[in-house]
């Protein structure tokens, strides 16, 4: 079968990325997009677009009759579900299928297998894949998992077994602290999964975060892109990653790639897929799980690598040979990416909602900008508080640093508050840049980091004042009021405008 349209069951910067590889591809891209969504770039960047219903995620994006309808009444031969979403649900996977549509990424049998925890254990273990000690059961009450303890060895890390991102996980110092931790993380698992089973497995302690890309094709080949570092998370939910680590020399990625071809062959897989591993201080790995999609995270792999991993998917969904060679790939240089959120660092990152008055994006060499939203878009509590993604690419890590440093001083984003200001104090750490980091680092840093609110990192003020001014003229046709801090005081906008003669701001 030759594909010549996809359906994009997805939104936001994903959308717009896939739309971008399928026109590159000569393909035709068909978005969909919610009643909040529908002024969205990726409407506009697509060769048609079909309106879902209503904001709720539970009424648009997560509902696969009206996907699936979408798809067959555009004349799409297949589709792509980009990350989060339905992209891990194999019940999605297989009514795709059912439809006489291609699923643009692993069989459901791949993801069902790799999505319950304790399966995906057993079948790494039969593989030879390294994983943390632990069970391969989910733990049936108190006193079993008070058992079941006491032989792994405390301290050790309840988790649930139908999904991850952090929910339904407790960590276990004592077993008089097993009663609470197994009904907490129940509940959890069950309101975010639909299931609160859970299991145990030792608790290794300031591991990093390591994953590896892989890529399967149709023909039976695996193939190893390197690492990424992502051990800079907060409740789970990363924030910067890298690629390569620091903390893998070239003898440790031939090791880890080797694990996860290994481990993606276990399970026959096919397409975009990531093996995530804990990196112990020794230079030990263990599995943690696989994600069955493309990474948000997946960007900083094209940059040291040449390969576009969203055209590789569809290369391999239409039937096609991967065209990437060897059986691992060696990094070139160094990318880091900063995830631009519509959150308050300075306020225990609490998501923000607005509009956007004004985007300034950075440009450059070796810098790329995968955003969701532009000027005049509304940011809502309906979904994922991502943004845009900042990549930037050195010939080191320091000079990817420095890049990076120089690329968010340049980003101008008005109207509510972002991670931006967050992301430079974390360039600007000293652990961070001697490449000290593993996942409590937020933790062990927060004091310094999250201390107190910096001023907006603008680099022409003047810019953004004038622009806003001319917006309110163009849209009201009236003066706007001059805006004031909490302190009542000017802001260093006004005062640069009262310099330059804009006294009507």
């Amino acid at each position: 079968m030759t594909l010549s349209r996809v359906l994009v069951a997805n939104r936001g910067e994903i959308a717009l990325r896939i739309i971008r590889a399928c026109h590159e591809e000569g393909l035709e891209a068909v978005a969909v997009y919610s009643d909040a969504d529908r002024l969205s770039p990726h409407v506009r960047a697509a060769n048609d677009a079909v309106p879902i219903g209503p904001p709720a995620a539970s009424e648009s994006y997560l509902s696969i009759p009206k996907l699936i309808e979408a798809a067959k009444r555009t004349g799409c031969q297949a589709i792509h579900p980009g990350y989060g979403f339905l992209s891990e649900r194999a019940v999605f996977a297989e009514a795709v299928a059912t439809a006489g549509l291609v699923f643009v990424g692993p069989p459901a049998a791949a993801i069902r297998a790799m999505g319950d925890k304790t399966e995906a254990r057993r079948r790494m273990q039969a593989a030879g894949v390294p994983v943390v000690p632990g069970l391969t059961r989910s733990v049936s009450d108190a006193a079993d998992t008070r058992r079941e303890a006491e032989r792994i060895g405390l301290p050790v890390l309840m988790k649930a077994v139908a999904g991850g991102g952090g929910k339904g996980m407790r960590v276990i110092r004592s077993l008089e602290d097993v009663s609470a931790a197994l009904q907490a993380a129940r509940s959890e698992a069950e309101k975010a999964f639909g299931d609160g089973s859970v299991y145990l497995e030792r608790l290794v302690e300031r591991p990093r975060h390591v994953e590896v890309q892989i890529l399967a094709d149709t023909r039976g080949r695996v193939v190893s892109l390197g690492e990424r570092e992502c051990s800079i998370q907060r409740r789970h939910q990363k924030l910067i990653e890298e690629s390569p680590s620091v903390a893998v020399s070239p003898a440790l990625r031939r090791r880890m790639g080797d694990a996860a071809t290994a481990a993606a062959s276990a399970v026959g897989y096919v397409g975009a897929g990531t093996i995530e591993f804990l990196l112990t201080p020794d230079g030990e790995f263990h599995f943690l799980e696989m994600n069955t999609r493309i990474q948000v995270e997946h960007p900083v792999t094209e940059m040291v690598t040449g390969v576009d991993l969203v055209r590789e998917q569809l290369r391999i969904a239409d039937g096609q040979p991967m065209r990437v060679a060897g059986g691992h790939l060696q990094p070139r240089g160094h990318a880091i990416e900063c995830r631009i959120t519509a959150e308050d660092p300075f306020n225990d990152f609490l998501p923000a909602t607005g509009v956007v008055r004004y985007l300034r994006v950075p440009g450059g060499p070796n810098v790329r900008w995968d955003g969701g939203v532009e000027a005049g878009n509304e940011v809502t509590l309906y979904y994922d508080p991502l943004i845009a993604k900042l990549i930037v690419w050195g010939e080191s890590r320091e000079a990817a640093i420095n890049r990076m440093r120089r690329s968010l001083r340049e980003l101008v984003i008005v109207g509510l508050p972002t991670s931006q200001a967050f992301h430079l104090r974390v360039l600007d750490d000293t652990e961070f840049r001697r490449g000290e980091i593993d996942i409590e680092y937020l933790q062990r840093a927060g004091g310094r980091l999250l201390a107190e609110p910096i001023a907006r990192p603008l680099m022409r003020p003047i810019a953004v004042v004038a622009a806003l001014l001319a917006e309110e003229r163009r849209t009201a046709g009236a003066v706007r009021a001059p805006l004031s801090t909490p302190s009542g005081r000017w802001s260093p906008w006004q005062t640069e405008a009262r310099r330059e003669g804009l006294r009507d701001w």
